[in-house]
């Protein structure tokens, strides 16, 4: 074949002065059959949680957990209203509190939560001193409010920290008691409060408010034990024929129920598409495949955030720890699994997993990894801290780390689901051809059913307000 020399061409062209003598590769791929990758997807993440979480089989569509009945009322958060600089509390908020939790007059409440007053405090200052008289009740607003006592030996002990939505000093509402602590602010704190002295005007003018508080302070208090659940009454230690208690163990009335919730999408693909361009890769199945990769990172989404059954959102009150400094130190860690009996795993953001890797830099600490499902993870004192990007970051840059014991016989955190059912892809998951419409778009319904429940409350625990961006 020849071609006149002085004819530019896609593969005669000249290159640097010369004439090409071989193929050029652009057009030797219009014969090549090219190298490809399946198509690639940046949001899908680790996804810990579902892959350590025990599923429970559900084949009902609802999990109930039975409990012991436990007497532990009103120890809840208050919720508040801010306007601008002022804050108010919502006035059946209150029936947070002990002492007020059967009280339903809202004209009460609501005259209650006037009286309030809204208090700023200062890092180091003291809002109560052990042993005084306890007579101010405190409602913390925002801020942090450290508990300190006396050890043994005369030093100050840290016995715990309060925060946005706690409360303490409820027996200022009985006019009896002292303070068996010191309260002091650390940070800038707000705080409603409630003197004793400006209740009584309010106890002489409400018979309804007075005749209840005295109620409550008449009642017999249930024997219960640390967990808030009612003794089983035992023997031990006697002889003889001595008269053994008789007890029973009582369940509670209503017991929680949690019912499977469900992500969805549908799945639309061209017919033509679907018939046509399969080669070498099926269309349907490489959509379908991202698909189901977006529905389960919705899913671990929701095990954490969902206002029903996520994890954060159902922590117990008693179980939500602050840190002591802002960032998460080796100390706050210690502390969260101290909570409970064998903490099996510990979720947090990579970044706050970063902020704990610092801190324990900082003092010089090199903890060993450990392995999970066969892949090498960072550890504290033996327990994986798994990456969990699913846990959000304040705007202040602050964010929580979660502790849980998992597995229904040892009493912890479980992930239900439901397998078996119809035109299932996965357990738990299943694709349903919805038909085709008039211009030949193929619709499938892709589903996903799932829940988690936490069958008592120390298999769950929460370390809230960490420091994410603490770089000094």
């Amino acid at each position: 074949m020849s071609v006149d020399a002085g004819q530019d061409t896609a593969q005669g062209a000249p290159q640097n002065g010369q004439p090409r003598t071989s193929l050029d590769t652009a057009a030797a791929r219009n014969l090549a059959t090219t190298t490809k990758s399946a198509p690639q997807m940046q949001g899908i993440s680790s996804r810990w949680l579902l892959r350590v979480l025990p599923w429970v089989q559900v084949n009902a569509g609802t999990y109930r957990v039975n409990r012991r009945l436990s007497f532990s009322v009103g120890d809840g958060r208050v919720t508040f209203v801010k306007t601008g600089s002022e804050v108010r509390v919502i006035p059946q908020e209150l029936g947070e509190l002990a002492a007020l939790r059967s009280f339903q007059h809202d004209a009460g409440l609501t005259a209650l939560a006037d009286r309030f007053v809204q208090r700023q405090y200062e890092p180091g200052e003291v809002l109560a001193e052990a042993g005084q008289p306890a007579d101010t009740v405190f409602l913390i607003a925002h801020g942090k409010v450290e508990k300190l006592g006396e050890g043994s030996y005369g030093e100050q002990t840290r016995l715990g920290v309060l925060a946005d939505g706690d409360h303490f000093g409820e027996q200022a509402l009985l006019g009896e008691g002292t303070w068996e602590y010191t309260a002091k602010a650390g940070a800038a704190t707000t705080v409603l409060a409630l003197s004793r002295q400006d209740l009584e005007p309010l106890l002489s003018q409400s018979a309804e408010l007075r005749d209840h508080l005295e109620e409550y302070r008449s009642l017999p208090r249930q024997r219960a034990n640390k967990r808030g659940e009612a003794d089983i009454e035992l023997a031990s230690g006697h002889r003889g024929e001595a008269e053994l208690p008789g007890t029973y163990v009582d369940y509670e009335v209503k017991p929680r129920e949690y019912e499977l919730s469900v992500a969805q999408t549908v799945l639309r693909i061209h017919s033509r598409v679907a018939d046509l361009y399969n080669e070498p890769m099926n269309q349907t199945e490489q959509q379908l495949k991202l698909t189901v990769e977006a529905l389960r990172e919705r899913q671990e989404n929701e095990l954490i955030n969902n206002p029903e059954f996520g994890l954060l959102n159902n922590a117990d009150y008693e179980q939500r720890l602050q840190p002591h400094a802002g960032p998460p130190l080796p100390d706050d860690l210690d502390e969260l699994i101290s909570r409970r009996r064998g903490t099996r795993y510990l979720l947090a953001h990579p970044r706050a997993i970063a902020a704990f890797g610092r801190e324990c830099t900082r003092r010089g600490l090199y903890p060993d990894p450990v392995e999970v499902l066969g892949s090498t993870v960072p550890a504290w004192r033996g327990v994986p801290i798994l990456s969990c990007n699913k846990i959000p970051i304040s705007s202040a840059r602050t964010s929580s780390i979660i502790a849980i014991r998992t597995g229904e016989d040892n009493q912890g955190v479980i992930g239900l689901n439901q397998t078996g059912i119809p035109d299932e892809y996965e357990p738990g998951l299943n694709v349903r051809f919805m038909g085709i419409d008039e211009k030949a778009i193929i619709s499938y319904l892709v589903s996903t059913y799932f829940s988690a429940a936490v069958l008592v409350p120390d298999a769950l625990g929460v370390l809230e307000n960490v420091n994410v961006a603490n770089w000094r």
